[in-house]
């Protein structure tokens, strides 16, 4: 009897290795770590925007509608709980995609009204933290990169045959991914133009003519 069971167990194991599950145990683990990382950089941006608002605000208090929104958006990033359950929750994966973006898009409006005070660059603490800003969106945009491909092996291998009927015995799902029709526009750092030797034309003012020969 106990012969029979050790063949019984043998063959079991050989049915799970040929079926794709161990196969699907990893690419899973793989997502799981390559989520782990966009999450920590998005915190790691997080963390810089409070002092990075305070240093702007001591140059352009009357910016207030910017600050805010920066704020704001940072608050409802935050807001948003990034338990293991996202992975397997469409919507709210979509949820936290979309208030990452805002947050995005609100740096960016923070970044540009920065040109209109040159004395930000002169101050070190922004220069610091521009620096540190840039250096994070680049690392977001390696997570997110390492998080789509992650996704992309993992989803073929769910939806291939016979894999998808192991998959469906387990419990492993189709993940969702990041959608954004633009992608490397949204996940492109923030930039700042410290180039304050002219002011910016205003908004349809013709071009500056060119310097007069001597």
């Amino acid at each position: 009897m106990r012969a029979w069971m050790v063949v019984l167990l043998g063959a079991a194991v050989l049915m799970i290795s040929g079926c794709g599950y161990n196969k699907l145990q990893q690419q899973d683990e793989n997502v799981k770590a390559g989520w782990s990382e966009v999450v920590n950089q998005y915190q790691r941006r997080s963390d810089l925007i409070p002092n990075l608002v305070e240093v702007v605000k001591g140059y352009a208090a009357q910016e207030q509608r910017v600050l805010i929104g920066v704020t704001e958006a940072r608050a409802r990033a935050n807001s948003i709980q990034v338990t293991p359950e996202v992975l397997n929750n469409p919507e709210l994966f979509q949820k936290y995609q979309a208030a990452q973006g805002q947050l995005t898009q609100a740096l960016s409006h923070l970044m540009a009204l920065t040109e209109n005070y040159p004395q930000l660059k002169s101050d070190q603490r922004f220069a610091d933290l521009q620096s540190q800003l840039e250096g994070t969106e680049n690392r977001i945009t390696v997570a997110r990169n390492r998080y789509i491909q992650a996704v992309q092996d993992y989803n073929v291998t769910v939806r291939s045959f016979p894999v998808n009927l192991t998959a469906k015995m387990f419990g492993f799902q189709v993940k969702p991914n990041f959608t954004v029709a633009n992608e490397q526009e949204i996940s492109t750092a923030p930039k700042v133009n410290f180039d304050t030797s002219s002011p910016p034309p205003a908004p349809g003012a013709p071009p500056a003519p060119p310097p007069a020969k001597p």
